[in-house]
Formats: C-alpha cells, sequence, structure tokens
C-alpha cells in the first residue's frame, strides 16, 4: 500500500531466504487478499508481480538470499524500496547489496523476522541502533497475531521452552546457554519392555557417520494412531584410532540394527558419501540424506519432546547420556553446540528434522 500509493512506474524487492519461502510466506496469497484493490499478476519464469491500481502500476521482483553468492543477483537493479522476509536468515552482503539499490528519492527498507542470538549483526547495527537509523522498530509477540484462537496459541506455548520459548514466545533477543534440551526427563521420555515389530507402524534409521568420532545410528518406530515416535534400538561404535573399521564393517552393524524390520529409508548425514555408495550398493536400503540444520533441527526435537512425539527404549544408553550433556557453547558469538559428545544427537536431529516432520505436519 505504501508502494501503491507513492510511486508508479517503479521496481521494487521482496525478498526471503528463498523463492519457496518467499511465496509461501508473503505472496502467494495477496491475490486474494487485494481482490477488488489491486490487480495482481504473478510471472513466475520471472520470479516478479507486476501491480495495477487507478493507473498506476509497479513491478516487485522476488529473490532469495540463501548464502553469499545471492548478493549478484541483485546487482544492477535500481529500487525504490525493499521488504526483507525474516532478515535474520539472510546473510548481511546479500541484505546490504540489496539496501544498496534503493537509490530512487523516498526509498524505504522494511524489515521483519524471528530473534536470534543478540550478537547477530541486523540486532546489532539496525535494532540497537534504530533510533540513530531513524528506525520504526515494534515488538511483536504471539499474543499479537489475532488470527490465532487462545487454544492454538497455548499450544504453540508449550511446544517452545528454553532460549526457543524466549525466542519465538516472547520475542527476545537472547543467548543460547546450558544444556540444549533441559526438558528431556528419562522418567518421562524412556519406555520399557519388549520390542515387538508393528505391521501397522512405519520404521526409519537415522545415521550419524564417524571414523574417528564414534558412528551413531538409531531404529525408529512412528505409530501413526498415537503420532509418536520411539528410537526402540541404538547402535553406538567408537572407532577411534586404534579400532578403526571400513564401510563394510559399518553396514554390517547397521544390517544387524534393522534385522528383518521393513524400513522406510535411511537418512544419513549428508557428508557421508562414501558410506552412502556402500549402502547404495547392496541395493537393499533406501537412502536420503539429512536436513543437517543444526539450529531448526534442535527446534523440531525441541517441539516433539515438548509435544509427546518422542520416545526412547531404556537399552538406548549412550543416548541417554548424550542428553545429559549436550549443551551450548557459551564463549562463542554464535548459536552453536559443544562439538562432544553429540553423535547420537546428530542422528536424532537427522530423524526429526528430514522424517518426523513429514509425518507430523500438525506440529510442523
Amino acid at each position: 500500500m505504501w508502494s501503491m500509493s507513492n510511486f508508479n512506474g517503479q521496481y521494487f524487492a521482496i525478498c526471503g531466504k528463498t523463492i519457496e519461502a518467499l511465496r509461501r510466506n508473503v505472496t502467494n496469497h495477496l491475490p486474494e487478499w487485494l481482490e477488488g484493490i489491486y490487480s495482481i499478476v504473478e510471472r513466475r519464469t520471472e520470479n516478479k508481480l507486476i501491480v495495477t491500481a487507478n493507473g498506476v502500476t509497479n513491478v516487485y521482483y522476488m529473490f532469495g538470499g540463501k548464502d553469499e553468492s545471492s548478493a549478484k543477483l541483485v546487482q544492477g537493479v535500481t529500487l525504490a524500496g525493499v521488504l526483507f522476509d525474516e532478515v535474520a536468515l539472510m546473510p548481511r552482503s546479500f541484505v546490504e547489496q540489496t539496501m544498496g539499490r534503493c537509490s530512487v528519492d523516498g526509498s524505504k527498507f522494511w524489515f521483519n523476522c524471528n530473534p536470534e542470538n543478540p550478537s547477530h549483526w541486523f540486532y546489532v547495527e539496525w535494532i540497537k541502533q534504530c533510533v540513530k537509523r531513524n528506525m520504526l522498530y515494534l515488538h511483536f509477540t504471539m499474543a499479537d497475531n489475532l488470527s490465532l484462537s487462545d487454544k492454538i496459541r497455548r499450544r504453540y506455548e508449550n511446544m517452545y521452552s528454553g532460549v526457543f520459548y524466549r525466542r519465538y514466545i516472547l520475542g527476545l533477543w537472547v543467548k543460547a546457554e546450558g544444556l540444549v534440551y533441559p526438558m528431556f526427563n528419562r522418567d518421562i521420555h524412556r519406555v520399557f519392555g519388549p520390542v515387538e515389530y508393528q505391521a501397522s507402524h512405519r520404521y526409519y534409521v537415522a545415521v550419524d557417520y564417524g571414523t574417528v568420532n564414534p558412528f551413531a545410528a538409531g531404529l525408529w518406530d512412528f505409530d501413526p494412531a498415537q503420532q509418536r515416535a520411539t528410537m526402540v534400538k541404538e547402535l553406538y561404535y567408537k572407532g577411534g584410532s586404534e579400532n578403526r573399521v571400513d564401510n563394510e564393517a559399518y553396514y554390517k552393524m547397521l544390517h544387524e540394527l534393522i534385522g528383518e524390520v521393513p524400513i522406510q529409508y535411511i537418512v544419513i548425514d549428508p557428508s557421508a558419501s562414501s558410506f552412502i555408495e556402500t549402502i547404495q550398493k547392496y541395493g537393499k536400503y533406501i537412502v536420503i540424506k539429512a536436513d543437517n540444520d543444526v539450529l531448526n533441527g534442535i527446534q523440531d526435537v525441541t517441539k516433539f519432546l515438548n509435544a509427546g512425539c518422542l520416545y526412547f527404549h531404556e537399552s538406548c544408553k549412550s543416548t541417554f547420556e548424550e542428553f545429559e550433556t549436550y549443551a551450548w557453547n557459551e564463549k562463542s558469538l554464535r548459536d552453536e553446540v559443544i562439538k562432544e559428545n553429540d553423535h547420537s544427537m546428530d542422528q536424532l536431529r537427522y530423524f526429526c528434522r528430514t522424517a518426523l516432520r513429514t509425518e507430523l505436519q500438525w506440529i510442523v
């Protein structure tokens, strides 16, 4: 509305982490919401919208700012304004390059984002400097979202804890500290008794590959009726320099872990290319490379633990030990975990981020 009221025949940018995310979060519903006010034509192959109303026409280009190379996408264009959707997820070089293209008189920058670490460049350079930069800063919480019912709002509030609760519910730029999963409780999340195959369930295997570091894998049982996943068996092999084994030996261990259980697929550390080739060579299992987004994976595990969707068989002792030592690196300026005793935590993250999110669409 600001751009259509102040400009005619100009170009604007709408930016997201990816074009797909941008369409999902911002542009897909615009024709429906603005019907009768603006005429909106999307040219998907050109990633642009042409908006017309009362003799005024402007063009809105869509850009994805997923990495440092994205800055090249906006070179050469002259803009009258830009909207960054989830700006904290974009590299600084892309954001600043795009802002530098806004050379039309009266141009403005628009941002939205969830909070991140308090040392994040956007918080330090823009939000904390909002007065100096002549910037209007509005802090919204979930209570400001009038489209959410009280029931749904309470459900989301119960999903998060620790740093994610303070960020995504309270909207605070806070530092991660202490245990990554303080909500994990052996008395709550541990199950006992014999493990029996259920034909109505779906089974997965998650693998964190290691040679010098431990090799960790979990056999996961998803119960569609109960909407819960249980890690029913674990494989935890500490190779080291003295007793290192090859991919053939790891494959044999993995085959013994699975046994005769028919699995959907194996989700594995995407960097384990040689082991992936070994699994594929035998043609017995489907292999999918895991989504290795660490922070979003941790957030998924947190939500599923809080929602009562994740459980672990009593035999998964190495996993229990890692839960109780897996911690944030308090010395880092960024949100990073301490890369020690995290191998079963990695396979857990791969399973949740890649497989369980697909099963539990209602919670994602």
